[in-house]
């Protein structure tokens, strides 16, 4: 086991012993902070379009000198670091005078192909003043939904990791189209950290972070509820598509498969040397008590369910408490149409999602069989 991976146990350890009760909370210690962040090793920080642009959508060639430098110091203080970087439409914007975001996809697609180009040259140019090389990593989610290249990704990312690399990676918004895309950066930067096991997911835009109802910043969230989520909203930035609606389902998906996140304004001098010294700023979200292994992760965030099957009571209880596979005789009703193989959503009575899993049986067969619908091992519980 590599130091980097031994620190992360100790890390879920710590974070197993202190995690509070409460679903918005301050009480835990600032120990835990400045625990989680100082010996996280291998780091994923996302970078908004906000940091990167100026007012006129061109690339904000000093904020990212800036933001680089800070990059390059985690790098020299021993630590992995990937970069997630938005930019690369806004950047494309700028070149073909667009003021407003494209809806028409081909437009948006144009503006990424000559943005990208500019972006990793800026980037490439910036990590050079302190000796580090650059590699461009392109993703549509098919290339993590199927499983050899799932698992190519993760190799390829490792072994830049390992040669001191920095990958700069972005969606491949030149081909993608609905069916293949993540959405957003930020639930990106989500699904990357969960497929290289990182330590520590931080997104950076202008925000300070999670803020309460009386706008201020929410500093410890121990579980991403209904309450936290009601606090959330979109982005009103024309360059820009998601807001904090989106960094929480990033952290829905970090925190579940054992990593932390952190919200920051990346406007803020120094920012990631305070927050890797676990100064209090920005929000974070502590990490569940319970690592998932890499093919559960595969499982829970990088399939769409092509269906779903209701279960009983019973069922459910089997599968939550005791570890069991889906029966047959637990099912009491389906949607969608589905094949053996694909990624199905379980849910209870009342269409509550609570699992999610790869079906033994299509779902015309799901009247006709009576052993496992959908096996423990290919079943994780959300």
């Amino acid at each position: 086991m590599s130091q980097a991976r031994g620190r992360a146990g100790a890390i879920m350890k710590v974070s197993a012993r202190h995690r509070c009760g409460n679903l918005v909370s301050n009480c835990c210690p600032v120990k835990l902070r400045e625990q989680l962040s100082s010996k996280a090793r291998r780091i994923v920080v996302k970078l908004g379009t906000g940091l990167l642009t100026d007012s006129q959508n061109q690339l904000a060639r000093t904020e990212i000198k800036q933001l680089v430098g800070q990059l390059a110091a985690l790098q020299r203080d021993g630590r992995e670091v990937l970069v997630v970087s938005s930019g690369a439409i806004a950047a494309g914007m700028s070149a073909l005078g667009l003021a407003a975001r494209p809806k028409e996809l081909a437009q948006l697609q144009a503006c990424a192909a000559i943005g990208q180009c500019r972006l990793m040259a800026m980037y490439d140019e910036a990590f050079a003043g302190f000796n580090i090389h650059v590699a461009q990593v392109l993703l549509t989610h098919d290339d993590l939904r199927n499983r050899t290249r799932h698992l190519n990704t993760q190799h390829t990312l490792d072994t830049l990791l390992r040669r001191g690399v920095v990958p700069i990676i972005n969606e491949n918004d030149t081909v993608s189209v609905d069916e293949i895309k993540f959405g957003d950066n930020d639930r990106l930067g989500a699904l990357v950290a969960a497929l290289i096991d990182a330590d520590l997911l931080i997104i950076l835009s202008h925000i300070e972070g999670l803020l309460d109802r009386e706008k201020r910043v929410v500093a410890t969230v121990s579980e991403v509820s209904r309450e936290i989520e009601a606090l959330a909203d979109g982005t009103d930035r024309h360059t820009s598509v998601g807001g904090m609606v989106s960094k929480l389902s990033a952290a829905k998906i970090v925190t579940r498969a054992g990593i932390a996140m952190i919200i920051a304004n990346g406007e803020r001098a120094n920012v990631l040397a305070d927050l890797l010294a676990g100064k209090e700023i920005g929000t974070i979200f502590l990490p569940g008590a319970k690592k998932l292994a890499g093919r559960k992760r595969w499982i829970a965030f990088f399939q769409r369910t092509a269906g779903a099957v209701q279960v009983d009571n019973g069922a459910r209880a089997a599968l939550c408490a005791n570890g069991k596979s889906l029966l047959a005789k637990g099912v009491v009703g389906a949607e969608g149409d589905f094949a053996a193989g694909d990624a199905v959503s379980i849910q209870d009575k009342n269409g509550v999602e609570f699992a999610r899993g790869l079906a033994k049986v299509a779902s015309n067969e799901l009247k006709t069989v009576a052993g496992v619908i959908v096996h423990r091992d290919d079943l994780v519980i959300l």
